[in-house]
């Protein structure tokens, strides 16, 4: 973050498993039908699930809008790396 910036209030509203509401948004890092990784202000959040869509998306505002069935939601450690993912299955999306 740079010096000088506000941070947002971070918040997270899950509605039944099938649609959340995620406030202090920075990124999104990558995203896919099963898994969703996002940079919050609180570190990274991995949403994991099936048939997971971004219905909305405003970084200027923070925001972001997910649907689909909803498995986890799991804060990462700031210290984790990047997930690989391998050739051959980024080949055969």
């Amino acid at each position: 973050m740079e010096p000088g910036t506000v941070r947002q209030p971070h918040s997270l509203l899950l509605e039944n498993r099938r649609k959340s509401t995620i406030s202090g948004v920075l990124d999104v890092q990558s995203f896919n039908e099963q898994e969703i990784l996002l940079l919050t202000e609180e570190g990274k959040l991995q949403i994991k699930g099936e048939q997971l869509h971004i219905k909305g998306l405003d970084l200027e505002k923070g925001k972001a809008g997910i649907e689909g069935k909803i498995n986890s939601l799991v804060y990462l450690s700031r210290n984790t790396p990047p997930k690989k993912e391998k050739l051959i299955k980024r080949m055969f999306r």
